[in-house]
């Protein structure tokens, strides 16, 4: 039986041109979305929440209350009031410190208690001999997001510089009405008379990737899931039948095994109910056991690694056996083109097109992220992001069994088998003594 010379393969109009329209799809598809949504991230920032804590007492003299700290905090709130970039919050230490301890805040600008008492004794004569300045801390949350922290930490910092600026006014006016000889060195201490320094509002150990281990933990979860759906949809295929295994010059085919559809889907999401449990074994040991990453919760770590790779590995199947090979390129598409610029987790979603915050509000990887930033830095909370990413994932795996079984059902139903059964001839049979 002749077949036809390998370079008549080149010579394929069809060949040429689905390969090239797969590939250019894919390859502006990945271009658009991995740097769309992250070109430009001031020019979209919008709303970054960044908090404003005045826990200064004041101070009482001449028969008037002073209270600077609430200076500040006005003047920031109305020289901010035109930006929209960021969400300048008033808050308690007290609200500010859980915010920042649940992820929601990505910086803060507190005034200690003592800032009033501070800044008018600079005009003393006693405080004009031994200057002490008073300071302003600004706090940063790595934890939040390193990008999206710097962002607030220079716009706090500018704001806090900005309200020294201020109040040096009001203290160089002060000392003129009390016509007192001023050094120069006690005037340029007037002139810019608070210090801002600079700490972390919710520190990290230093095995969290400074902030980004929950998002390289969850994108391998997500990775493991759908490389492992394709593994285990090549492995049912050969044990079925349908496909053949090269093993270097070697080939394995397996008698062919007429099964259903909805009976091979169950068959692969069996093993991936199994093999889900190894990987997310494996990938907790890898990362806290060898690696030494900073992680608490080990036990919920656990699970919730098991049943992230799961729901992912038995989406990715649903998205295989209803499409096919073309399911291949939508998994990659759905779970790693548009998920990973729609998590917040390098640049947070506050500096995100609309088009990738309108993705986080279902990609998965935005929600599996801010489960494990709950488990790894806020002490599991429920209500700093592990509460949304287990209902997230139970709706994604509701829907995906829905969607999976119902389409193979009705691809059995109406007798699309992926090889014709015995009792049904296929279009291109061959006569016996043709193929004898």
């Amino acid at each position: 039986m002749s077949s036809l010379p390998s370079s008549s393969v080149l010579r394929s109009p069809r060949l040429w041109i689905g390969s090239g329209l797969i590939l250019a799809v894919v390859s502006a598809l990945f271009a658009l979305l991995y740097v769309g949504g992250n070109v430009n991230p001031k020019g979209n920032l919008r709303d970054l929440p960044v908090a404003l804590v005045n826990s200064d007492k004041g101070l009482d003299a001449n028969g008037k209350h002073l209270n600077f700290g609430e200076q500040v905090v006005s003047g920031i709130k109305k020289s901010t009031a035109g930006n929209d970039s960021f969400d300048w919050q008033v808050l308690s230490r007290q609200e500010a410190d859980k915010k920042l301890g649940q992820g929601k805040l990505y910086g803060a600008i507190v005034v200690p208690q003592n800032f009033t008492a501070a800044v008018t004794g600079l005009t003393s004569p006693q405080q004009q001999a031994q200057p002490v300045r008073p300071a302003l801390s600004v706090l940063t949350n790595q934890s939040a997001g390193s990008f999206g922290s710097s962002m607030a930490s220079q716009a706090t910092q500018k704001a806090a510089h900005a309200a020294s600026a201020q109040l040096g006014k009001q203290l160089l006016d002060r000392a003129a009405a009390q016509k007192a000889p001023l050094a120069p060195a006690a005037k340029l201490m007037l002139a810019d008379p608070v210090s801002v320094q600079v700490a972390d509002g919710h520190p990290l150990g230093t095995h969290s990737a400074m902030g980004l281990s929950a998002f390289y933990y969850a994108l391998v979860l997500v990775v493991c899931g759908m490389l492992g759906a394709n593994a285990i949809t090549n492995q049912v295929d050969t044990a079925l039948g349908y496909l053949h295994s090269d093993f270097g010059p070697f080939r394995l085919r397996n008698p062919l095994q007429h099964t259903s559809r909805v009976r091979t889907l169950a068959i692969g999401s069996i093993l991936m109910l199994a093999f889900s449990v190894v990987m997310g074994s494996i990938v907790e040991g890898a990362t806290v056991g060898i690696l030494g990453m900073d992680a608490s919760h080990l036990g919920l770590l656990w699970v919730y690694s098991v049943a992230t790779i799961a729901v992912v590995g038995i989406s990715a199947l649903t998205l295989l056996a209803a499409f096919g090979v073309p399911g291949m390129l939508l998994s990659a598409i759905v779970f790693v083109a548009m998920a990973v610029p729609s998590s917040g987790a390098t640049v947070p979603l506050e500096a995100l097109p609309g088009f990738f915050r309108w993705l986080s509000e279902f990609e998965p990887l935005r929600q599996i992220t801010g489960g494990m930033r709950s488990i790894l830095y806020y002490g599991a909370q429920a209500d700093a992001g592990l509460t949304r990413a287990w209902i997230s994932m139970g709706a994604a795996l509701v829907v995906a069994l829905l969607f999976g079984f119902g389409v193979t059902r009705f691809y059995d139903r109406k007798g699309l088998h992926r090889v014709p059964r015995p009792t049904e001839p296929a279009d291109d049979a061959v006569p016996a003594t043709a193929a004898a």
